[in-house]
Parts: structure tokens; sequence; C-alpha cells
């Protein structure tokens, strides 16, 4: 076989390949964007009452699709924050255990998540405006201090709001993703760590992985991720995610990363802590876990579990129970 044919059929293999994603990705796609016709019917907050419902949070630019539970209660307010490729459903075991307590709890789906705060610039999704939007859902719900809690990206965008607005934090939860200085210092100098973060390249470049991802009705994330999750769940992320733009927006946190920004902090934390991660996370490795100890200077508590990343699904009970055992060490009342 000549050199040049062979060029030219990996060439034509090439253009099959890509031709099929294209198709393929194309009929995953619900054009009739079911997920935000729902969305946009949903009650604003101020409209329901103190039990567990479904509403829209508007701020000063956005509209968020939230989970909450309890606004108007007297007890402290917790805001949870959901990572890729999740929803504020992924704290639904969390809302279940606290049902019977008197917090005000808040879960939304983040910036390019909610269909009404579904931007097309990946400049709109850099860590600060991220971190903003955090603190605008508390000032819309008029909690000047709350505790807060993330899981993967949510984690990342928690450490980040913890080290900009401190004093409004009354505890912080990070769910397998250390702090963001000790993060990136492994990603530079650890192999494993550069290992394991190989994904971020793909995610970081642009259409390819969107083809990826929606190809043969999401097939990749229902077989890697969704199928760790319960099946409620994983309808809800592929409600989301089958609209389109709706992966682009979320992939484009991915791409934000490093692009230039002006945000205030100070890497020191001094709330109480508490972390909790999986020895097994194929995203995180230890080295970055024991990296992050150096910038934690208050109440630290620090959980190791032979478990991967999802440990929402994977290790509910013992989640959920440390975290309002944290909480409820840290409350004000």
């Amino acid at each position: 076989m000549s050199l040049q044919f062979m060029l030219v059929f990996i060439s034509l293999s090439l253009v099959v390949f890509f031709l099929y994603l294209y198709i393929s990705s194309s009929v995953s796609f619900d054009r009739q964007k079911n997920h935000t016709r729902a969305a946009l019917a949903l009650p604003s907050h101020d409209q329901i009452e103190n039990c567990f419902s479904l509403c829209s949070i508007t701020t000063k630019e956005l509209c968020f699709r939230a989970r909450v539970y309890n606004l108007h209660g007297k007890g402290d307010a917790i805001i949870l924050l959901h990572g890729f490729p999740q929803s504020s459903i992924s704290w639904q075991a969390f809302f279940d255990a606290a049902k019977n307590l008197d917090y005000k709890i808040i879960a939304f789906d983040q910036r390019g998540y909610s269909p009404g705060a579904r931007l097309k610039n990946i400049h709109d999704y850099t860590t600060a405006k991220l971190v903003e939007d955090v603190f605008s859902i508390a000032d819309a719900l008029n909690i000047q201090r709350f505790h807060l809690a993330g899981h993967d990206w949510g984690a990342a965008i928690g450490w980040a709001a913890v080290m900009s607005q401190s004093k409004r934090i009354l505890s912080w939860t990070a769910l397998s993703i250390p702090h963001s200085l000790a993060f990136f210092e492994a990603l530079r100098n650890d192999k494993e760590q550069k290992k394991k973060s190989r994904y971020i390249i793909l995610f970081r470049m642009r259409w390819l992985p969107e083809l990826l991802l929606t190809a043969g009705r999401l097939f990749i994330l229902k077989s890697l991720m969704f199928r760790w999750m319960p099946k409620l769940h994983g309808q809800e992320y592929l409600a989301i995610l089958s609209e389109p733009g709706a992966l682009s927006a979320v992939l484009n946190w991915y791409r934000a990363m490093g692009v230039g920004e002006k945000f205030s902090y100070n890497a020191d934390i001094n709330v109480p802590v508490l972390f909790i991660w999986g020895n097994r996370d194929p995203a995180v490795s230890r080295r970055s876990v024991f990296l992050q100890d150096q910038y934690i200077k208050g109440i630290y508590k620090k959980i190791e579990l032979d478990a991967g990343h999802w440990l929402l699904e994977r290790r509910t009970d013992l989640v959920v129970q440390e975290m309002l055992k944290h909480i409820g060490g840290a409350s004000k009342n």
C-alpha cells in the first residue's frame, strides 16, 4: 500500500468519522427546548411557601432555576453548588436529610445550566462571574451570611467564593476538589495530577467535545457518568444538556480557565472547613489534596474515602451526615 493511498484512506476515514459525529450529534438535540419551557413556567422564589420547591431566582442580570426549602425559616442559610455535568438535583439527598431542620436551603442550577443564565461568550464564564452568581443569589434572597458547600466545579467556585468574601461564609464544605491554588500547583508539578487532568485539554477545545459528548444521544455522558447517578437525576441532566447551546455553555467553564479577569482574593482560609475526597478519584491526585493543608488556618476536618469522584451518589449517607454535623457545629444559632 503506497503512502499516498494511505493518506487518502486516512483522510476519508476522518471525514466519514466527523460526518457521523455531526449527524449523530444533530439528531440528539431537543430542539423543542422542553426543559427551558418548564423552567420558564416556574414560580418566582417570593411566591412559594416554606416547603421544598422548584422555583426561579432572578438576580440583577440573570434568572436561575433552583431548588429551595424553608426560605422563610429562622435558621441559617445553606447554598449548595453542583458540579459538571449535573444540576441542583444532585443535592436531593441533602434536602431529604435536612427536611426536619430549620435551615434555609438553596441549590441552584448554575450559569450555563439554567436556561435563563445561558450566555454565549466564553468570557461570561470566568471564575469571577461564577463567584458573583453565588453572592447575587444570596443577595436576591436577602441572605447576608450563609453556609456554603460544593462538589466538583461547584467546589472550585466555592473555594474562590470563600477566598474572595470570607466574612459572608459561616462554613465551607468541599467535595472532591481541593483548594484551587493547591490543585493548580499540583497540575504544574505533579505527574499524577497532570495525567488525571488530561481530559481538560479536550474540554477546552472548540466544537470537538460538543460533537463527541452529544453523539449517539449523549452516549458518552450516559455510559461514563450518568450510569452512576439515580435514574431521575440522569434524566434531568440529559434534558438540560440535550438542548442546543447548553453543552457549549457548560464547557465554557473549562474554556474560560485562565482568561484574564480582575479577581481579588486571600488564599488563606479561616472559616471552618470540611473536605471530603475519594482516593480513587480519576480527576484528583493525592498531592493536590496534601498541598491544600497549608492554606487552611481555621477549623479543618479532612475525610479520605475509599471512593471515586461521585461522592454524593456513592457515599450518600456518610457525606450528608458529615456535612450536617459540620454545618451544625459552625451554625450561628
